[in-house]
């Protein structure tokens, strides 16, 4: 198997490769620049040495005369001293008359075809095939006395003399730019290894999907969260936080807004609650976009002392407030099993103590009459309610309020074959529970024992809850709140009806039936109280529940069953 290059390795061979690249193409480009500067230098002094030449005195003399060794004597000193290849004279009929790098071509013709504007009196810069190679030349008119051309004057420098001249300029060029190299390739590993470090020595692969794991993570959790920055600009918002907020846009569209535009913050968001603190804050209620939440805030500090932003995580109060109530219906049945058992041992002994004493009649009559009232009740629940769970409920209830000096009848036409397919038996027995333990409390704030009533009924193709007491009784104006969280009427002066735990009960009731597609009816008592009736449609089509917040204040138009 072919082993695979670490990210590290491939950053630094990607450096080096892209600096060898930018140092080749900066090579080109001075040697481009170099060459064009030598060749525009090189022609220019040419020019200055064809023209000054041109200019010597006594050379028109010798050049009219056709003085071969004269000009030759005049012109080889010059020769000596200038660097130029080559230093040529030549007369009217562009023969040579003197060459310094070629005398054998003496009377011969000058060769480059271009003397024409020459011989009209310019001097010009040209590179032309000449006698001996290639070169870049400069020639200028040599005038007479009545400034008539009569010779021409000729200096250059053959391209290979150029090319020597830029293979020293460029070697000395390549020593500093293997240097810069050297220099690119230590900056290129440390700088590559420095990044592996800031990425905690993780491949670009591996933290792809240490993101997406960290998403996936964020949008599973139940909670909401966002995170924002010291800025206060979102960085982070998760599935669950848009939805309990009803925040419509993507999480895209959000990162890196302020958070005030997103969400409706209470006043003095962050300086009331201090979450600008290094204190990290747990279980503050909050009103975050009108809804009621329960916030955690933790500071995010990359170094120590060094805040960079907060992350904040909450949780729908009504929720909180729903377990809770859920919890205190289970402990709510607890008690109602300690009642049982407590009658029960109380029953026990008081039997073991009769039978101790051989006293067997009174334990008979004993056992008759404290049986007689309990087994009625448990053979009535027991022939019309077919669930198990929901007639140990009835009894628990029966036997508490019995306890608290209540009555709870059952009406003799109860009956309940089957529970709907809308609701589970858990959530039909919180129903029933907290609607018996409202009516309980509602009766026991008036100061009398009068009976709660009971009526339980799956005939007509939907299941008719009814629960009447004779308790303080409603207000109009509560009816159509008394369903909602949070609503209670239990007051201190204890003349309105109380709501189960705080005005949870009825709320957890509401929330069971809304599911179950039911609807719910408050009416008032003949005598007085309160009549709560609940109905649960049978059918799988869970439709009643659109209507149930309009039906939640509904008067029953019967008091009957």
């Amino acid at each position: 198997m072919r082993r695979r290059l670490s990210f590290q390795v491939k950053l630094f061979l990607s450096l080096v490769g892209f600096s060898c690249l930018l140092l080749t193409l900066l090579g080109s480009i001075l040697y481009h620049v170099i060459d064009r500067q030598i060749h525009h230098d090189l022609g220019q002094r040419a020019r200055v040495q064809a023209s000054q030449i041109a200019l010597m005195p006594g050379l028109a003399e010798k050049v009219a005369a056709r003085d071969i060794f004269g000009i030759a004597a005049m012109i080889q000193p010059l020769r000596n001293q200038s660097d130029a290849s080559y230093i040529v004279i030549g007369d009217v009929h562009e023969n040579h008359l003197y060459h310094s790098a070629s005398p054998e071509r003496l009377h011969l013709p000058m060769i480059g075809g271009d003397n024409a504007e020459v011989l009209q009196g310019k001097t010009i810069i040209s590179m032309r095939q000449g006698g001996i190679g290639v070169s870049l030349r400069s020639k200028a008119p040599v005038l007479d006395g009545n400034n008539k051309v009569i010779g021409i004057v000729s200096v250059g420098y053959l391209t290979s003399y150029i090319a020597n001249i830029n293979t020293r300029q460029l070697g000395q060029a390549a020593l500093y730019g293997l240097l810069l190299l050297c220099l690119l390739f230590i900056f290129s590993w440390m700088f590559s290894r420095n990044v592996k470090k800031q990425m905690f020595w993780l491949e670009p692969k591996e933290i792809a999907m240490l993101v997406r794991q960290q998403k996936a993570l964020l949008d599973a959790l139940y909670e909401g969260v966002f995170a924002i920055n010291a800025e206060q600009q979102i960085v982070l918002i998760n599935h669950t936080a848009r939805e309990l907020l009803d925040i419509r846009h993507p999480e895209n569209k959000l990162l890196g807004r302020p958070l005030a535009e997103v969400i409706r913050l209470p006043s003095a968001f962050f300086s009331e609650n201090d979450f600008t603190s290094t204190r990290s804050h747990h279980d503050r209620i909050m009103v975050l976009n009108q809804r009621q939440v329960i916030v955690n805030c933790v500071p995010i500090a990359l170094a120590p002392g060094d805040e960079s932003g907060w992350v904040f995580s909450f949780r729908d109060k009504n929720e909180i407030n729903t377990l809770s109530s859920q919890l205190s219906q289970v402990t709510r049945y607890a008690d109602n099993l300690r009642i049982m058992r407590h009658e029960q041992l109380n029953w026990t002994a008081t039997l073991a103590g009769l039978l101790q004493m051989k006293r067997y009649e009174e334990a008979m009559h004993y056992i008759q009459s404290q049986s007689a009232d309990a087994q009625s009740v448990l053979d009535f629940v027991s022939a019309h309610i077919t669930s198990p769970a929901l007639c140990g409920l009835l009894l628990g209830k029966y036997v508490s309020a019995r306890e608290k000096g209540i009555e709870l009848k059952l009406d003799p036409a109860c009956q309940l074959t089957h529970i709907p397919p809308a609701i589970s038996e858990t959530a039909l027995m919180s129903v029933i529970g907290n609607l018996l333990d409202n009516a309980v409390d509602a009766t026991l704030q008036t100061h009398q024992s009068s009976p709660v009533e009971l009526y339980i009924s799956d005939r007509n193709q939907e299941l008719l809850i009814e629960v009447a007491d004779q308790g303080c009784g409603v207000e109009d104006a509560m009816k159509p709140h008394i369903f909602e969280q949070g609503v209670t009427t239990k007051l201190s002066d204890n003349h309105e009806l109380a709501g189960s735990d705080h005005g949870l009960g009825l709320y957890l009731v509401a929330g069971y039936v809304h599911q179950a597609g039911g609807s719910i009816e408050i009416s008032d008592n003949q005598s007085q109280g309160t009549i709560l009736s609940v109905f649960i449609p049978f059918s799988s089509d869970a439709s009643g529940g659109e209507h149930y917040e309009s039906q939640l204040a509904l008067y029953c138009p019967h008091c009957g069953r």
